[in-house]
C-alpha cells in the first residue's frame, strides 16, 4: 500500500436498524441480574458474541440448554414458529429480538402458505431462511441464486398454473433478485411478488458497488458467517480486487502494495468500532511506510527483487498446484496455479514445461524464508490492459467471453481484462435477454476508456450492425424470386412467421406454411426453428420479402393424382355430415363426399343413421375432379355386388324402392333428390 493511497469508507457501512435493535436489547438485558442466554448467535459477529459472553449472556443452540428459570433472547434472524411454541411450553421468559423486517416476512408466508406455494430466495442453511420456512403451512421451495432457480424450472418443479408467493431473505443480493423475478414471471402465470430485501441492505449493496467502481481495491469487513457481508464481497469482487476480513489485525496480512484508491465497507452485523479500528490500522501502516528511516530505506535498496517488478524466469519444476521457477536471485521462486491461469480446471503441465522461459510479475517477497511468489496471469492482464486501452484509438475488434451479467449490462473478459458493455450496446434489440449471452464468446469494439481507473466500455452492437449491413448488402445483390434459403424463425404473428435469412427478414404468410388449414403458425413452426424457404415475391422499394414454405410435391392433390385414382378402394375417416351426405378424409388436406345414396343399398333418412364422426370405413373412389378439387366416394359400390348375388330382384322393383317418396313433412310429399343433382349442389370437399 503506497504512501499516496486514499482510503474511503462507505457511508452506510455497519449496523442496520434490525441488528442495532437486537444488540441494544441484549446489552440492556446484560445489566440485569437475571440469567439470560441467546438462542443462537444474536448476530453474525464474533466480537459482539464474545462481548456478551463476557457480560454473562451465553449462546445456546437448543432450548434444552437454557438454565432453568432463565430468560431466552430470540436472535435478530428469527426462529421457526415451532420454536416459539416450544419456548412458550418451556416456561422461560422470552425476549423477541427478531428484526421487524424479518418478522413481517413470517406473517406474510404464514398468511398465504395455506393456498400458495411459497418461493424463498435465500440460503437454505441460513437461520433467517430456516425461520421463514418454519412459518410456511404448506409447500415451499428455497433457491440461493438465479442459476438454482433455473434448475428447478428445468426439472419442472414449478407448474405454471399453480399460485405462488415470492419472498426473499432480507440480505439477498439485489442483482440476483432481479434475475429471479424476471425468470419467474416467464413461467408462473399466478405469481405474487413481495420484495422483502431490507432497504438498508439494498442501499448498502448499491453504495458498495459504486465505491468499488471508483476504487482499485475494496476491503469488506464482517463475520465469516454473515450472509450480507458475503454478498457485499461478491458484488465488489466483480468490479475490483476485493479482500474480506473479520478483525482489524487481519489488515497486516493483506498485500495492498500498489493500490492508490482503497474502499472500505462492512456488513450489517459489523460494529462501528471494528470499522474504525480497521481504518486506524490501515492509516498507521500508511504512515509507517511514509516515514521509513534512512536505515530501512538503505536495507530496501539492497533487495535484489521488488514487488510489482517484472522478471524473466525459467521453469524448474511442476507440481499439481504450482510451478517452481529460477529468477536469477537467491530466492526460491514459485507461481501458484491461481496465478498461472484463470481456468480452475487447468493443469500446470498442460500450460508449461520444465525449461520454458516466462515473463512474470513479482507479487510477494519473503526475505526471511527466501521465497518469492510470482504471477503470469497478472502480467498477462497488464499487457491485455494496454491492448484494451489502445483499442479505443485503433478500433480493433476484440474477442472475449461474457463472464457476468450485472446491473445495467454485462462484463466481458478479454486478455485478462474485464470490459463493461452496457445493456444498450450488448444486443441489437433491447428486448433480447442478456442472460443468453452468459459464457458465450462475443466480438466487440472499445467505445471509451479511463486509464486512471482502469475501466473500459465496449459495444457488441457496433459489430452486429456492421455484420448485419454486410449480410444485407450481400443478400440484396443475390436475391431473386424462386431462390431457396435456409433461415431461422425470428417471430410469429397471427398471420404468419418472420424468418431471418441472414441480414434481412422475410415473411411466410400463414397460407404458405401448410397445405392443411391451420389456425396459427405455431402449429407448423416455432421461434428458433431452422427452416428452408424460397422467395415468392420481392418489393425492392419497401424492402419487403414474401416467402414460401410449403412444397409442391407435398400438395395433397398431387398425391391424390398420383396414388388415388378413380376406382381405388381406400379406408377413410368421417369428418363431417350434411343432410345430403358425409365428408370423409382420404388423406390430410383432401376430403371426399359420400352421397347419402351411396352410403347404403337400403333407404336411409340421414347419414348419421349409419355413420358417426371419427368412424373409419372402406369406400370406393368413383370420381376425382382435380380442376374443381372434388372427390366422390361410395360405400354402396362395395356392397352392391354382394346384394346382387343374394337378391336378384327385378329392375322395376329396385327402381321403385330407390325413388320411393320420402316421409311426408307438414302435409307434403318429398322425393329424395337424384344422386347427380345432390352431388352438383354439394359444396367443395377441398380443405
Amino acid at each position: 500500500m503506497g504512501g499516496t493511497a486514499v482510503i474511503t469508507i462507505a457511508q452506510t457501512a455497519g449496523f442496520c436498524f434490525g441488528v442495532q435493535r437486537a444488540v441494544d436489547t441484549a446489552f440492556a438485558q446484560a445489566k440485569k441480574p437475571e440469567k439470560t442466554c441467546t438462542l443462537g448467535e444474536i448476530i453474525h459477529n464474533p466480537q459482539i458474541v464474545e462481548s456478551l459472553q463476557e457480560q454473562g449472556i451465553k449462546t445456546i443452540e437448543t432450548i434444552e440448554q437454557a438454565p432453568p428459570g432463565s430468560t431466552v433472547i430470540i436472535r435478530s434472524h428469527g426462529v421457526p414458529k415451532k420454536v416459539y411454541e416450544q419456548l412458550a411450553a418451556s416456561g422461560h421468559k422470552v425476549i423477541d429480538a427478531t428484526c421487524p423486517f424479518v418478522r413481517k416476512i413470517h406473517l406474510t408466508v404464514e398468511k398465504y402458505s395455506k393456498d400458495h406455494t411459497i418461493l424463498i430466495a435465500g440460503d437454505i442453511s441460513h437461520p433467517e431462511v430456516e425461520g421463514i420456512a418454519g412459518f410456511c403451512q404448506g409447500s415451499y421451495l428455497v433457491f440461493p441464486c438465479a442459476d438454482q432457480l433455473d434448475s428447478l424450472i428445468n426439472k419442472q418443479m414449478l407448474p405454471e398454473d399453480c399460485p405462488y408467493i415470492l419472498v426473499a431473505q432480507t440480505t439477498f443480493s439485489t442483482v440476483e433478485w432481479k434475475k429471479c423475478v424476471e425468470k419467474l414471471k416467464k413461467v408462473c402465470t399466478n405469481l405474487k411478488i413481495f420484495d422483502t430485501i431490507c432497504i438498508a441492505t439494498e442501499k448498502r449493496q448499491q453504495e458498495a458497488m459504486e465505491l468499488a467502481a471508483k476504487s482499485d481495491a475494496m476491503i469488506v469487513i464482517g463475520g465469516k458467517h454473515s450472509s450480507n457481508t458475503a454478498k457485499l464481497a461478491s458484488l465488489c469482487g466483480g468490479l475490483c480486487d476485493t479482500f474480506s476480513i473479520e478483525r482489524p489485525q487481519e489488515v497486516y496480512d493483506l498485500d495492498l502494495m500498489g493500490y492508490t484508491n482503497i474502499g472500505v465497507t462492512a456488513g450489517a452485523s459489523t460494529p462501528a468500532c471494528i470499522i474504525k479500528e480497521v481504518h486506524k490500522t490501515m492509516s498507521e501502516i500508511l504512515k509507517d511506510q511514509d516515514e521509513l528511516s534512512f536505515e530501512e530505506m538503505l536495507d530496501q535498496s539492497f533487495k535484489t527483487i521488488y514487488n510489482r517488478e517484472k522478471v524473466t524466469a525459467v521453469v524448474t519444476g511442476i507440481a499439481p498446484n504450482e510451478i517452481s521457477v529460477d529468477i536469477g536471485t537467491k530466492h526460491a521462486g514459485y507461481v501458484p496455479l491461481s496465478e498461472l491461469t484463470d481456468d480452475p480446471n487447468a493443469k500446470p503441465e498442460d500450460i508449461v514445461k520444465v525449461g520454458d522461459e516466462l515473463e512474470l510479475l513479482v507479487i510477494r517477497v519473503n526475505d526471511v524464508e527466501g521465497t518469492v511468489m510470482l504471477s503470469k496471469k497478472r502480467l498477462d492482464a497488464a499487457a491485455g490492459f494496454e491492448k484494451v486501452m489502445n483499442a479505443v484509438d485503433t478500433q480493433e475488434v476484440l474477442e472475449g467471453v461474457v463472464v457476468e451479467v450485472i446491473k445495467g449490462g454485462i462484463l466481458v473478459l478479454t486478455n485478462g481484462v474485464k470490459v463493461f458493455i452496457p445493456a444498450s450496446q450488448a444486443t441489437l434489440s433491447r428486448s433480447d435477454n442478456l442472460e443468453d449471452l452468459l459464457k458465450k464468446k462475443v466480438q466487440f469494439k472499445i467505445l471509451e476508456v479511463n486509464r486512471q481507473r482502469k475501466r473500459a466500455v465496449g459495444s457488441i452492437k457496433v459489430i452486429l450492425k456492421e455484420q448485419r449491413k454486410e449480410l444485407e448488402e450481400k443478400f440484396w445483390a443475390d436475391a431473386q424470386v424462386g431462390k431457396v434459403y435456409t433461415g431461422v424463425v425470428k417471430s410469429l404473428t397471427s398471420y404468419g412467421a418472420f424468418v431471418n435469412l441472414g441480414g434481412v427478414d422475410g415473411m411466410v404468410h400463414i397460407s404458405e406454411l401448410s397445405w392443411n388449414r391451420i389456425k396459427h403458425p405455431s402449429e407448423v413452426v416455432n421461434v428458433g426453428d431452422t427452416i428452408e424457404v424460397y422467395i415468392k415475391d420481392i418489393d425492392a422499394d419497401t424492402k419487403k420479402i414474401s416467402l414460401g414454405y410449403k412444397k409442391s410435391e407435398d400438395n395433397p392433390w398431387e398425391i391424390m393424382k398420383k396414388d388415388y385414382p378413380a376406382g381405388a378402394v381406400v379406408t377413410v375417416k368421417i369428418v363431417s355430415m350434411t343432410p345430403f351426405g358425409a365428408f370423409a378424409q382420404i388423406i390430410p388436406g383432401v376430403d371426399g363426399l359420400i352421397h347419402i345414396s351411396q352410403i347404403s343399398n337400403e333407404r336411409i333418412n340421414k347419414p348419421s343413421d349409419v355413420l358417426a364422426i371419427g368412424q373409419e370405413v372402406q369406400v370406393k373412389i368413383t370420381e376425382v375432379d382435380l380442376e374443381k378439387k372434388r372427390v366422390s366416394l361410395s360405400m354402396r359400390a362395395l356392397i352392391e355386388p354382394e346384394q346382387k348375388e343374394e337378391n336378384v330382384a327385378p329392375v322395376e322393383e329396385k327402381d321403385e324402392v330407390v325413388y320411393e317418396a320420402a316421409p311426408a313433412q307438414e302435409g307434403k310429399t318429398q322425393e329424395a333428390p337424384a344422386e347427380q343433382t345432390a352431388e352438383e349442389e354439394a359444396p367443395s370437399s377441398a380443405q
